[in-house]
Parts: C-alpha cells; sequence; structure tokens
C-alpha cells in the first residue's frame, strides 16, 4: 500500500501533493512499470483522505500518461522512463537598474488602463528608452517568477528572450539555427509555423500525428535536427503527448545532437486540472527550447511572447544576434512585469479557465 504522510504537504493541496508522491515514486522506480495502484477506495481510507483527492490525483497521472486505467481492472503504472528534472535552486535575477524598473506599489487587483497610467506617470521617459537586446529585466524577472510559481518550472531569467509573438520568435529560432538544418513540424499543425520556417529559407519537414504523437518509427527516420512540438492540445488536431512520448521527444534530441523546440501556447488552460509538466522541466540534456506568447492568455492585441534558451544556446544567441533590439516597446514590457507582478495575470487566467468550464 501507498504510504505518504499528509501533514508533510505545507500549503499544497492534497490532491498535488498526492499526485507528486506517486509521481516521484514512478520516476524513481519504487513504483515499477506495470504495477498495479490500490483501488480509489483503498487508497483513501489508508491516507484517510477522500475519495475524490484520490479520484482527481490519478486523473492528472493519466492525463500525463503515467497511469493508465484498464476496463473492471484498475490502474497500472504505465511505460514511463525515468525523469530527471532540472536542479530546484533558484537563479538569480537579473539586476533591474539596467532598466531603471519602475516600483511596483500596493495597486490591488488593477486593470491593464490603470497599470499603463501608473507606469507612465512614474516613469515618462520610458517611450523613449531603446529595449534590450532580450528584453527588459524586470519582464524576464516576472515571467520567471510566474513560471516557477504556476508551472513549478525553474527558470533563469538572463535565458528568456522577449519578442513580438510568436511569428517573430520562430524567425529567431531560424536565425539561432541557421538554414542548413531540417526543421520538423508536426503534420497537422499550426500552418504559420510552416509559412515562417519557409520565409526565412528553412527546410521544413511535416511528421504526421497519431493520437499520442509523433510515432517512434516516423521520429527515428527523420532527418531534421530540430524539432518543433506542441506537446499539450497540438493545434488544429487537440493531441496531447503523455509523459512517455514526451520523454522520447528528449530522448531523441539527445541521440541525435538535436533541440527540441516547445510551443506551449495553450498550457494554461487547462481546466480544473494542475497545468501539465512542460518538456523544458523534464529535460536534464539541456535541448529543449520553451516558447509561449501571452496573445492566447491575456489578448491578441499583445503582441508579446518569449522563449527560454538552454545555456549553450543563450551563448550562441549572445554572439551570432547581439545587434538585435527587442521588438517590444519598453512601454509595453513594463506594464506587463507590473500586471504579473500584481497577482492580475493568475486571476485573469482563474477567471478565464472557470467560465470556460
Amino acid at each position: 500500500m501507498l504510504t505518504y504522510s499528509m501533514d508533510n504537504r505545507k500549503n499544497v493541496s492534497k490532491t498535488i501533493y498526492l499526485y507528486r508522491c506517486i509521481k516521484d515514486d514512478i520516476e524513481s522506480g519504487a513504483i515499477k512499470k506495470g504495477e498495479k495502484l490500490p483501488s480509489k477506495r483503498a487508497l483513501s481510507d489508508h491516507l484517510s483522505i477522500s475519495v475524490i483527492t484520490v479520484e482527481n490525483a490519478y486523473s492528472l497521472l493519466q492525463d500525463e500518461g503515467y497511469i493508465e486505467s484498464r476496463p473492471k481492472s484498475g490502474f497500472y503504472v504505465s511505460n514511463v522512463v525515468k525523469v530527471n528534472t532540472n536542479p530546484s535552486n533558484p537563479y538569480e535575477l537579473l539586476d533591474e537598474d539596467e532598466d531603471k524598473e519602475v516600483a511596483t506599489g500596493d495597486a490591488i487587483q488593477p486593470s491593464m488602463a490603470k497599470i499603463m497610467r501608473k507606469v507612465i506617470s512614474e516613469m515618462p521617459e520610458i517611450t523613449s528608452i531603446k529595449p534590450p537586446t532580450m528584453g527588459c529585466a524586470c519582464l524576464r524577472n516576472e515571467i520567471a517568477t510566474f513560471l516557477k510559481r504556476y508551472r513549478n518550472m525553474n527558470v533563469n531569467p538572463k535565458n528568456i528572450v522577449i519578442g513580438s509573438g510568436a511569428e517573430y520568435l520562430y524567425s529567431l529560432i531560424v536565425y539561432l539555427f541557421g538554414t542548413k538544418k531540417t526543421y520538423a513540424i508536426e503534420n497537422p499543425s499550426y500552418e504559420k509555423i510552416s509559412s515562417v520556417y519557409k520565409l526565412n529559407g528553412a527546410h521544413v519537414e511535416q511528421l504526421k500525428l497519431e493520437k499520442d504523437g509523433i510515432p517512434t518509427e516516423t521520429l527515428k527516420k527523420t532527418k531534421a535536427s530540430v524539432l518543433h512540438v506542441s506537446p499539450f492540445h497540438s493545434y488544429p488536431s487537440g493531441i496531447t503527448a503523455s509523459a512517455g512520448k514526451r520523454r522520447e521527444y528528449i530522448d531523441w534530441a539527445v541521440d541525435n545532437n538535436g533541440y527540441i523546440i516547445e510551443d506551449d501556447f495553450d498550457s494554461e488552460f487547462v481546466y480544473s486540472k494542475k497545468p501539465l509538466e512542460t518538456m523544458f522541466s523534464m529535460d536534464s540534456s539541456q535541448r529543449v527550447i520553451y516558447l509561449n506568447t501571452f496573445s492566447k492568455s491575456i489578448s491578441p492585441s499583445i503582441r508579446i511572447g518569449y522563449m527560454i534558451l538552454p545555456d549553450e544556446l543563450k551563448k550562441v544567441y549572445e554572439k551570432k544576434l547581439f545587434f538585435l533590439s527587442c521588438t517590444v516597446p519598453v512601454f509595453d514590457q513594463y506594464v506587463l512585469a507590473e500586471y504579473i507582478q500584481s497577482g492580475s495575470f493568475e486571476r485573469l487566467l482563474n477567471i478565464r479557465r472557470k467560465s470556460s468550464q
């Protein structure tokens, strides 16, 4: 019987705590693949928690591919490779003196308009400041802090690149790797991915999706060295890759000296459940570039996106693309940083998730 001390969960909900405990045991090998888990009733009685708590924890594990339900038999551990997560030690935040960060104040639940007035009144010269190459420190710090709090991702803000939407970031990826490499994308996928890559002179190979992502044999045959995927709710298919498939993508990158573009445009909207673990967090090999945008989560008019580079690629970026200026105005970056810092962004996500249930 699985035994965990529910008193050690601190401020974590019982569902998330139980999910993490079982997940850690699966990844460490303490619970073997193919092993049957206790029934929901038996585990709830053993841990003195509700059946609903166990059911929700099992549901999260099943969504991420760690366990599977077998009709009239119960829950069993799936064929999932052990995952090594990124170090948990927090990174040192960037020095924000370089872009004269505005004091955040004590506003509670401010609207975007109110934040705009606040920023312009406290820093009227902001519209004349040239944005740093990789983006303002204040926004990169807030994104890193948000990702740690909301997605449990350990991100060095120095590795974050700010850009005016996903399409611009796709172009930066081609600038970074060059046009001699082959870029593999999902088929079907968001049409602009292929269009932007081709427009920038890249060779694109389309890999057909099946119900769990790109098939193993298809992945083995590709000549690509850059793999662009949306592991959660890939558009327009809606396919979500299991934990095992996402691990397979990472192993492919390691074995082929390649890189993965994790296009995570829709993951904030996991309704009534914890957002899925990112490949960026699963990867210990520094082979994943994480990419996201605020255009869907806030508004299409917010043309701000970001990508997180592995350490070696950050060095390449600084050496190769140092002359570029960030395409997002400093004013817009400060407003978004304040919006995130105030808690308004997470409140907006919660409202939209609940209204869509």
